[in-house]
């Protein structure tokens, strides 16, 4: 295939809606892949798991050693069901949605309803006037000033790490996902997802606990599952929360330019694109979100310009944590202190008009 000439041309000569259909002939899933795919992360978690109770039950901290890999194999799991969701992961529809069914009541994710979820995210990336369910809520400056003090202050303490990557993501998979949040008034459907997953992911529960006690459920299987979602909600935040991401209003925004650069590259060392399941690759997979997760390393060593388009390492990430605002007038997303600095009398602020939330997650 051919390749863009440089990564100037990746960044701003190309058009990314002609990308896209030159990148269409990747998006063909593979039937053995997919299987081998599921073998070498279904068989290392279930490996994991068994020996951390086994372990744990004779001394409690070998066990606990074990929970963070046990939660990397669990997150890649999720990206399994994400790539279902996309109907990417296996050929044809009905295999894809009873595999991710099946893998959402071991991820708390109901696959249906999160499918609804986050197919409205994908259609509607980027665009500051249409700002839905499926993502981690960001102010613009100007709606932040908007705000009572109170106000203020909760969306700062959402904002907080402790929240955003600790708190948040514990009570967005045990509890938030217990209900179709966003989508109670979509029909019967988002429902069904919903309490079908509560009563099977219930049953698992009651089958571990009798099968192995109460305390290896509670000190094993509970810090995998929250610490997955951890991991899970970095990677979405980074994939989007950067500050050369891209928003647009009305009469602005285009879908296939919003999807490729307001999509980070997160660049990171092989063993864990391999463990994340090129999740990295964003900008990518925005832009033809139907090629599978196994096929993203061949589109970037066909494509190699595409390799600094929004790119970020894994130690240039760290800074992004510290972003929360959307300033509209300099096209970037900014820290509290650095709204704070432009509000000082003498300094530009941004003219942004109030809004709703922007919803920005992978």
């Amino acid at each position: 295939m051919s390749t863009l000439s440089s990564p100037d041309d990746a960044v701003a000569g190309f058009s990314a809606a002609s990308l896209a259909r030159r990148l269409a002939p990747y998006r063909r899933p593979s039937g053995r892949r997919g299987l081998l795919e599921i073998a070498v992360t279904v068989g290392p978690l279930m490996i994991l798991c068994g020996v951390a109770w086994f372990a744990a039950s004779r001394h409690l901290w070998w066990g606990l050693m074990l929970v963070p890999i046990a939660a990397g194999f669990l997150m890649r799991l999720f990206m399994i069901q994400h790539d279902c969701g996309h109907g990417a992961f296996l050929p044809g529809k009905r295999l894809n949605d009873w595999l991710g069914r099946a893998i959402g009541v071991l991820t708390l994710t109901p696959y249906d309803y999160w499918q609804k979820a986050h197919a409205i995210h994908h259609a509607t990336s980027g665009a500051l006037d249409r700002r839905t369910i499926g993502g981690i809520d960001t102010l613009t400056v100007a709606e932040y000033r908007a705000l009572p003090a109170l106000r203020r202050l909760g969306y700062r303490l959402y904002r907080h790490p402790l929240v955003m990557f600790g708190l948040g993501p514990a009570f967005v998979f045990l509890v938030q996902h217990r209900l179709p949040v966003g989508l109670m008034r979509g029909g019967w459907r988002p429902w069904l997802s919903a309490m079908a997953t509560n009563l099977c992911a219930a049953a698992l529960s009651v089958g571990l606990i009798v099968a192995f006690g109460i305390l290896p459920f509670l000190l094993i299987y509970i810090p995998v599952v929250t610490l997955a979602a951890s991991m899970g909600v970095w990677l979405f935040f980074v994939q989007h929360q950067f500050e050369a991401t891209h928003w647009a209003r009305e009469g602005a925004w285009e879908f296939h330019e919003a999807a490729f650069r307001g999509s980070s590259h997160y660049d990171l060392p092989a063993p864990l694109r391999w463990l994340t399941a090129n999740i990295g690759v964003h900008h990518v997979h925005h832009l033809s979100s139907r090629i599978p997760y196994y096929r993203l390393g061949q589109v970037m060593r066909d494509e190699p310009a595409l390799r600094e388009v929004g790119r970020l390492t894994l130690w240039q990430s760290r800074a992004c944590v510290g972003l929360a605002l959307w300033d509209e007038a300099a096209g970037r997303l900014i820290s509290f202190s650095q709204a704070r600095r432009q509000a000082r009398p003498g300094r530009g602020a941004s003219l942004a008009a109030p809004g709703g939330p922007v919803h920005t997650e992978g």
